[in-house]
């Protein structure tokens, strides 16, 4: 049985996790992690706490999932000229248009995989309860490739390190607009751990995985869950396809501890995706994993961050909810944001108009899933396909898992 914690929260940061910078002209910059813990601060969130400084990972810890070869290539990987074109694919996934090689980058992935590793390790030691590292969720690596602006992958990391240390039944929550490939691969025959990816469909985005028959293999059957949904899903029905799928495996699945990568890719303004998410819905969301984890893991709750490239109107609010949330200091979706971190960004980036709130305002109530056939139509043909289409996903994944563990998927209290 896994420790109980000693403390409350343990929140990762270092300045030199901002060391993980790609070019310039990169969707994924550090800003966004600057920015949030400068909002997280001047709301009062971080008052009091003392952060974790983490150690870099080494390269045992590494090849938990990484192969020699591989970690080998990206400590010898040299940058491009500035100049150059950049191929669509490389060996090991290197030096491409979504990673490109950067100075330091072995240094700087191992910098994140420690950030995670250090939240798994103030766990299971008993040191806190809750830990949270805003830079980790680096989900789409694979053992020998670099891939979606990946590395290393921290979270299988983290995951290999506790199935070795005192914790044998981990659930990861994926949350991210994109399919939590990388973590499935890693532990798609391994039933000590359950993986479930909310994302939006895979026919429609990359990496095109992510199908509800993707469900673990061996032993593992029934432990990979996936639910994808449709470009344009707003909150309240991605909220209901995560109530009627998330809690029901959870609960069957019985974790000692809960991982959750908490991409906000999903917001309407993410450039990337084609979610119509809120900042309201996503941290309605984290809320929901927060209370999975009080509920059913003794209120062990490992958070980290992974996509999202609204870099001053969505991530910063975003993630400081998160922060808000693990630290037991929620903070009310309508606070307005303070008037000197709207001053920090207007500087940084003129013609970006930062956030006036600490939400959207918009309405995230949602029709829990009620079985196969559903309520009756409203009439509102729209709105009214939407859910079915929602609906008919959600039956899939039940369908395709739900047995696996022990629960009838057309039972909606299940």
């Amino acid at each position: 049985m896994a420790p109980r914690a000693t403390g409350d929260t343990t929140v990762v940061w270092t300045d030199r996790l901002m060391d993980y910078k790609w070019t310039p002209w990169h969707p994924m910059q550090p800003a966004r992690l600057r920015y949030t813990m400068a909002l997280a601060g001047s709301l009062g969130v971080l008052e009091g706490i003392e952060t974790l400084d983490p150690d870099p990972a080494g390269v045992p810890e590494l090849l938990r999932i990484h192969t020699p070869a591989y970690v080998e290539a990206v400590r010898a990987a040299v940058p491009a000229p500035p100049d150059a074109d950049l191929p669509v694919s490389a060996p090991y996934g290197l030096g491409t248009e979504d990673n490109p090689v950067f100075p330091h980058m072995h240094e700087a992935s191992s910098a994140i995989v420690g950030s995670t590793l250090a939240a798994a390790r103030a766990i299971a030691t008993g040191r806190t309860r809750r830990a949270v590292a805003i830079a980790g969720g680096l989900h789409h690596a694979m053992p020998a490739s670099a891939s979606g602006f990946c590395v290393y992958n921290d979270v299988a990391v983290a995951i290999s390190w506790l199935l070795d240390n005192g914790f044998d039944r981990i659930a990861y929550l994926d949350v991210d607009v994109h399919h939590g490939d990388g973590v499935q691969h890693a532990f798609y025959g391994d039933p000590r751990v359950l993986t479930v990816s909310i994302h939006q469909h895979p026919s429609t985005l990359w990496p095109n995985t992510g199908w509800a028959a993707e469900i673990g293999s061996g032993a593992g059957e029934g432990t990979s869950i996936n639910l994808g949904v449709l470009p344009g899903t707003r909150d309240p029905l991605w909220q209901r396809g995560f109530h009627a799928v998330v809690p029901g495996a959870v609960a069957a699945f019985r974790p000692q501890i809960v991982v959750s990568q908490c991409g906000v890719d999903t917001h309407r303004e993410d450039p990337l995706a084609e979610l119509a998410l809120s900042v309201d819905g996503q941290r309605a969301a984290f809320a929901a994993m927060r209370e999975l984890a009080d509920t059913y893991a003794e209120g062990r709750w490992l958070a980290v961050g992974g996509g999202g490239y609204g870099l001053i109107r969505v991530v910063p609010r975003a993630w400081t909810h998160l922060l808000a949330l693990a630290l037991d200091r929620d903070i009310d979706p309508a606070t307005p944001v303070p008037a000197q971190w709207q001053e920090l960004v207007r500087a940084a980036a003129p013609r970006v108009t930062p956030p006036t709130h600490m939400g959207d305002g918009a309405d995230i109530s949602f029709d829990r899933w009620d079985g196969p056939g559903g309520a009756p139509d409203t009439g509102d043909a729209h709105a009214d396909r939407s859910r079915h289409a929602l609906d008919s996903a959600v039956l899939a994944t039940r369908r395709a898992t739900y047995p696996l563990l022990g629960l009838d998927p057309e039972d909606p209290r299940d």
